[in-house]
């Protein structure tokens, strides 16, 4: 039985009969690595897929595929009414006010971009600000960077403490009326710091500023309401959320996207075209040229009603008991550091040893069947701040247990053993 049929809907930590169920709904874990079975903890880098997103692929490949908004055919016509079934799913999801400020993308990296080379191009100009945090993933600084180099723009960078807590107060220093953008993680990837997303859009607009929000590692453990949050663009992807890989979002308030110029031009995006003159489609076709991932975006919204099922509030709370027992069981390992130990972390536990190097660490670990992430994490400035080349990293997604951790921490006590 899975999880979505048994569950009782209760506000609590899932029992061990749901978790065993839940587990089942994700065909992976019947897969062994070296003979043991799989404990996997790299989520954060890409979630696993239920069953439920697999079955939705399947069904629109063998049963239901055909090119959207363009077929008079009811082949045609079913796909583009799934698929647009699927962004008001992800508007519901994200609580946007309208479907149309939800633009599918290939990926948070091109959602970034996106807002780039549109609005960036547009309306930064010489000597205007862009404020970043010392925690960025690099999809998150190198379009900046691209953009300042063109426009002359100057990058400022919002510091961190060594626990990896997000200073606020240092940041509202950073504030003036030079500053015309802030572009900044909800939730780290390499740390798992929660920044606090709703100050922080606030102080921005009181300097006028507009916000870009990186979700890619909040959306999947916490309830995200960007009406609430007030920020201007929000981005994720899918793949992160259990969803297929190809997929992304970005979200942005109607008035800017209005206002944005087209990033692609080609078909779709355009509403008639001549030799002489092209005039572009409403939104948010206008974002969406040529033929898009449309399998991926109706797997999103079905990972999206599976996360829905399960419930966002029990995932995170599931996941915050996940790290403290981990956090406390990793912290009696002799040799062993955690990285990053803010006062509010998701589930993230990035770590270095005495011992071995991370890609060490991660190597011995596979094989018993445990899967980590080791390096920079596409974050080294991050890095250059701990003064090391790379970390370990642990991340948790809702299909985790306690065994997972004692399972870690026990080969870990192995790359000790090994290493000794």
């Amino acid at each position: 039985m899975t999880f979505q049929a048994m569950q009782s809907g209760r506000d609590v930590i899932f029992s061990p009969e749901e978790m065993s169920a839940l587990r089942k709904d994700f065909p992976i874990f019947d897969t062994d690595v070296y003979g043991k079975t799989l404990t996997f903890l790299d989520s954060a880098a890409s979630a696993q897929k239920p069953q439920a997103v697999i079955d939705t692929l399947q069904q629109f490949y063998s049963h239901e595929y055909a090119n959207i908004h363009r077929g008079v055919y009811y082949l045609s016509q079913l796909a583009t009414e799934k698929y647009e079934h699927a962004r008001e799913t992800i508007r519901d999801f994200i609580n946007a006010a309208h479907s149309n400020e939800v633009i599918f993308v290939r990926g948070a990296t091109e959602a970034i971009n996106l807002v780039a080379q549109t609005y960036g191009r547009q309306y930064l100009t010489a000597g205007d600000e862009v404020v970043l945090s010392q925690m960025e993933h690099h999809s998150n600084i190198v379009p900046w960077q691209m953009l300042r180099d063109e426009k002359g723009l100057i990058l400022r960078v919002s510091p961190i403490d060594r626990e990896g807590n997000f200073l606020f107060d240092e940041y509202e220093k950073l504030l003036s009326e030079k500053t015309k953008l802030v572009a900044i993680t909800h939730v780290s990837n390499a740390l798992g710091t929660i920044t606090p997303i709703k100050k922080i859009i606030a102080a921005a607009h009181k300097v006028g500023a507009k916000v870009l929000v990186d979700g890619c590692q909040a959306l999947p453990h916490t309830r995200v309401d960007v009406q609430d949050l007030d920020a201007d663009f929000y981005v994720f992807s899918g793949h992160k959320i259990y969803g297929p890989t190809g997929v992304g979002i970005l979200y942005g308030k109607q008035e800017l996207l209005d206002a944005m110029p087209p990033y692609h031009g080609g078909g779709e995006m355009i509403r008639s075209v001549t030799f002489e003159k092209t005039e572009y489609n409403t939104l948010p076709f206008k974002f969406e040229a040529g033929t898009p991932n449309i399998a991926g975006g109706i797997g999103l919204a079905t990972a999206l009603d599976y996360v829905s099922g399960v419930g966002i509030d029990r995932i995170a709370r599931h996941e915050a008991d996940l790290l403290s027992y981990a956090q406390q069981a990793m912290s009696e390992i002799e040799g062993l550091k955690l990285v990053g130990t803010a006062q509010e972390k998701s589930g993230i536990v990035s770590f270095t040893m005495d011992c071995a190097h991370p890609h060490d660490i991660g190597t011995i670990l596979d094989q018993n069947g445990i899967a980590i992430r080791a390096g920079h994490h596409c974050a080294q400035p991050l890095m250059d701040f701990y003064d090391v080349p790379a970390t370990a990293r642990a991340s948790f997604g809702l299909y985790n247990t306690k065994t997972d951790v004692d399972n870690l921490v026990a080969g870990l006590q192995k790359v000790k053993n090994i290493f000794a």
